[in-house]
């Protein structure tokens, strides 16, 4: 009985701030528009996900409809078997109202990701009794690197997030009207095509949850119905691939690109257990200060709902990324949004707390933040070697807020949130109006010379080696062709058996292998490319 009131009242609640509501949610989704598209394709792609997802939806735009390669994509014209292809066909749609660029092949993944803040405000709403916990919770997650940051690129985690967000939502909200199970399903068989079985992993926490809080869903009959509805579709997909690559699809889509990351590690990424703690650690300030008093808060509040989701969301999902053998830091992604709710809860409290002062660790972090920030803004000062205008910037736009937030902090102000969440969020748009938010362009030369410059000089479909140690997917991209990485006796191999091949070489390989009868193509970036000419 007494949960039967508390739901009505739930309801009507809702329905007489519903307009509030409103504000927050399209207020989230601007902020949230803004962070996750500004200079969006202003930086080239990046190498692995980035160049090979921008691929596949390129080579699904160019086919006609009528080819299939919508359901069986590919990669390099080779079978594409890695992940189902639902962001890709985004991209695709994207490319085919405003062409191939960086900004098409980003901007499906970030919009979505922009709506995930305002679908963390909504979960919010429904397991929190007050709206300000809902609102900080949606306004840490609006202002984590991480998700920012990967949010952005031309991937597939920010859109898992965004799914996760939506069945989690129908989740709490079909506890008290079973309509929305129709939309758990959904929301399960949209993870399921965008990332394959991760969505059965986040699913088991879904219903752990229930199990734990309300286990007389997971009796319903609509609850199944909703998966099983949800399910159809990915089960259609797994089917026709299998029918069209056999065992092939098997070993390669389900086993060596999905089981096998359980227990090896796929492509050498391997870390120890602790791995995604760490990377929590690194990239979570300044909110990390604050999580291990939500974190504690949940576990003393534990009989409520609010604390059960977050302590099965993060535990739960946690320990199972930890166990897996490969290791990848997008795979933490999931996480922030249970983060975020913790979090949070604990910032509500001090803003509805009468005690006019704080604890004394959350000021001391907040002034060891302050002094980095500082310190790391005078480094990159025009007097210093390191010179660099926009990471200054930044640097003080952060060292500014984390002492603004200090001073206010230990003369008791709850105005100090206030300042955060509004400094970071000014850090973060200054952040990603950089060269800087792609910092993996850093780590090998600059593609898009070296793609134009092979572009220019080969014919399409032709292959080219390269002394280069590994493949560059997002090279394959902007040159158009297939960039094969050789040792050095490959390459001499090639070069005597196929007088038609091309070379993309450096310097010191180009002087080491002593080819006779080199045509000189183009140079660029440290990069020359060749061919055999007439002997």
């Amino acid at each position: 009985m007494r949960d039967r009131f508390h739901w009505n009242f739930s309801k009507f609640d809702y329905r007489r701030n519903s307009k509030v509501d409103w504000f927050w949610i399209l207020a989230l989704l601007l902020a949230g528009g803004l962070v996750y598209s500004i200079n969006l394709g202003g930086l080239p792609l990046r190498d692995w996900d980035e160049g090979t997802v921008a691929q596949v939806a390129r080579e699904i735009w160019r086919s006609p409809v009528n080819t299939w390669r919508w359901l069986h994509p590919t990669l390099g014209g080779a079978p594409y078997l890695n992940k189902p292809p639902l962001v890709h066909l985004l991209i695709a749609g994207a490319y085919s109202l405003g062409g191939v660029n960086e900004w098409t092949s980003r901007l499906p993944g970030a919009m979505l990701s922009a709506i995930s803040v305002p679908l963390l405000y909504c979960v919010g709403r429904e397991i929190f009794p007050r709206r300000s916990p809902a609102i900080f919770s949606a306004l840490v997650y609006l202002t984590l690197l991480p998700m920012v940051r990967h949010g952005r690129l031309a991937m597939l985690d920010g859109a898992v997030v965004c799914f996760l967000l939506l069945m989690m939502l129908c989740v709490l909200r079909s506890r008290r009207n079973l309509r929305y199970c129709l939309g758990i399903g959904i929301g399960f068989g949209l993870i399921c095509l965008t990332k394959g079985i991760i969505g059965l992993l986040l699913l088991a926490i879904a219903l752990l949850f229930l199990f734990w809080d309300t286990p007389r869903l997971l009796t319903s009959f609509y609850l199944w119905l909703g998966i099983l509805i949800g399910a159809l579709p990915v089960v259609g997909w797994y089917a026709a691939q299998w029918f069209e690559y056999g065992n092939t699809f098997t070993d390669t889509g389900i086993m060596a690109q999905s089981l096998s990351r359980i227990w090896a590690s796929v492509e050498n990424h391997a870390g120890p257990p602790w791995y995604y703690l760490l990377e929590i650690l690194k990239y979570s300030f300044p909110w990390l200060i604050f999580l291990p008093q939500g974190l504690r808060k949940a576990w003393e509040n534990r009989n409520w709902s609010w604390a059960k989701l977050i302590l099965v969301w993060s535990s739960f999902y946690l320990v199972a990324i930890s166990v897996m053998q490969t290791k990848l830091p997008w795979y933490v992604l999931p996480i922030y949004p249970a983060i975020s709710l913790a979090v949070g809860a604990q910032l509500a409290d001090y803003w509805h707390s009468s005690k006019a002062s704080y604890p004394r660790p959350i000021i001391l972090c907040l002034g060891i933040l302050a002094l980095v920030a500082t310190l790391g803004s005078f480094y990159f000062s025009p007097w210093s070697p390191a010179q660099d205008g926009a990471i200054q910037m930044i640097l003080a736009a952060v060292a500014g807020t984390m002492i603004l937030a200090n001073i206010l902090a230990r003369r008791g102000d709850r105005q100090f949130l206030i300042i955060l969440i509004w400094g970071m969020y000014v850090a973060l748009v200054l952040f990603m109006t950089s060269r800087h938010w792609v910092w993996e362009l850093a780590e090998a030369y600059p593609v898009k010379p070296v793609a134009a410059m092979i572009q220019n000089a080969t014919l399409p479909g032709q292959i080219v080696y390269t002394s280069f140690p590994y493949s560059r997917p997002s090279l394959n991209f902007y040159s158009d062709r297939q960039v094969i990485p050789a040792a050095t006796n490959e390459l001499q191999y090639q070069w005597q058996q196929n007088p038609q091949s091309y070379f993309l070489l450096d310097t010191p390989t180009l002087e080491t292998l002593q080819l006779p009868s080199v045509n000189l193509l183009g140079s660029t970036q440290g990069w020359t490319l060749v061919t055999r000419g007439e002997r």
